[in-house]
C-alpha cells in the first residue's frame, strides 16, 4: 500500500492510496461508498472518520481504519466495489505526512557520512528535531533562509510509526513501523553550526521536503537493504545505501521508545549517507535555481526547486 495526500483544483488536500501506478484512490470517497453499499445509513460521516484529511488520524485510528481499507481494497480486487479514483496525472501530491505528532532526526547514522566528515562514529545516536513548519511538498521550492550561504541536501529514510512505543525491545521494534517514506533533511550549514547544537540549522521553514508517499511495511519488508540517491541538477551527488547505517532502525526504536512514547503518526528521519556538499573540496552548496532529486529505492522520486526565502 502506498498512501498519498492528494488534491485537485486548488481544494484541500484528501487521503488516498495508488491503484497500481496509474490511479489514486479518494479513501475516504471510496470508504463511503463502500459502506453506503451494506447500507450503512451514515457511511459518509463514518468514512470521513476512519479517514481524514491526516495521516496521523488515519494512523490513530489504528486497526479500525487500517482493517477499512484491507476490507475496501478485498472489494476492489473481487469486482465488488467500484472505486473513486483519479488518473494519477491530474491530481497533485502533497507531503503524504503533514503533522507528526513528534519529527524527529538522527545525525550521523551512516559510517560513510561520519568518515567523510571526519567525525567519529557516535556511541550513542545523536537527536535532534524538526517541525511540521520544516515540512514541504514534493514540487515545492525550497527557501534558503536570509543570510544563509552553505544550504545543503541530506537523502534521508523517513521512517513512520504505526503503533504506540514505549520500551519496546530491538527484536519487536519493526511491528510498530506503519511504512518509510523519503526525507530531505536540507541544511542550513551556517546556521548549523552557529553553536555545538545543530537544530537552528534544521528547523527552518521548507527544509524538509517529504514524500511522495508512504509505503507500508508490505512494500518494503527490509529496510536495511535500500539504496539511496542525490542529485543535484542532474548530477549525481550521493548513492549510499542503508547496508551502511551505524545503528539500525530497530535499534533506533528502541533507543527513542526508551526516552520518550513513540505514538502513530510520529516521523523519524534516520540519517544520511555520504556525499552532502559542505564536506566536499571544495564544498559544493544550493544555490536559487537549483534542483534536488532524491530517491529510495521502493519510495519513489522526491524533487523540489530551490529558491531564495
Amino acid at each position: 500500500m502506498k498512501i498519498v495526500r492528494f488534491s485537485q483544483s486548488g481544494h484541500a488536500p484528501r487521503l488516498g492510496c495508488f491503484l497500481g501506478q496509474d490511479r489514486v484512490m479518494d479513501l475516504a470517497a471510496t470508504g463511503a461508498t463502500h459502506l453506503a453499499g451494506k447500507g450503512v445509513v451514515r457511511a459518509g460521516e463514518i468514512a470521513a472518520t476512519l479517514f481524514p484529511q491526516s495521516t496521523r488520524g488515519f494512523l490513530e485510528g489504528g486497526v479500525v481504519s487500517q482493517d477499512m481499507l484491507a476490507a475496501m481494497m478485498a472489494a476492489i480486487q473481487a469486482g465488488t466495489l467500484d472505486p473513486v479514483a483519479h488518473v494519477a496525472g491530474s491530481v497533485r501530491l502533497h507531503a503524504p505526512i503533514a503533522d507528526p505528532g513528534k519529527f524527529i532526526c538522527i545525525g550521523l547514522n551512516y559510517r560513510d557520512h561520519a568518515a567523510e566528515g571526519g567525525t567519529p562514529v557516535p556511541k550513542q545516536p545523536p537527536i535532534f528535531p524538526k517541525w511540521a513548519n520544516a515540512i514541504l511538498d514534493p514540487g515545492e521550492p525550497i527557501l534558503r533562509p536570509r543570510g544563509e550561504k552553505t544550504l545543503d541536501w541530506e537523502v534521508e529514510l523517513g521512517v513512520v510509526i504505526g503503533r504506540t512505543a514505549r520500551h519496546v525491545p530491538r527484536a519487536q521494534a519493526l511491528d510498530h513501523v506503519y511504512g518509510y517514506t523519503i526525507v530531505n533533511d536540507a541544511s542550513a550549514r551556517d546556521f548549523q553550526f552557529h553553536t555545538s547544537q545543530w537544530a537552528s540549522g534544521k528547523i527552518g521553514d521548507t527544509l524538509a521536503p517529504v514524500g511522495p508517499y508512504i509505503a507500508d511495511t508490505a512494500e518494503i519488508p527490509d529496510p536495511h537493504v535500500l539504496e539511496l540517491k542525490t542529485w543535484v541538477n542532474g548530477r549525481l551527488m550521493q548513492n549510499g545505501t542503508t547496508r551502511n547505517f551505524i545503528f539500525d532502525i530497530g535499534y533506533l526504536i528502541e533507543y527513542l521508545s526508551s526516552i520518550m512514547t513513540l505514538e502513530p503518526g510520529d516521523l523519524i528521519a534516520t540519517g544520511t549517507p555520504a556525499g552532502v556538499g559542505f564536506s566536499r573540496k571544495p564544498p559544493i552548496v544550493l544555490q536559487p535555481g537549483d534542483t534536488v532529486r532524491l530517491e529510495i529505492t521502493g519510495l519513489g522520486t522526491l524533487e523540489n526547486p530551490v529558491k531564495d526565502a
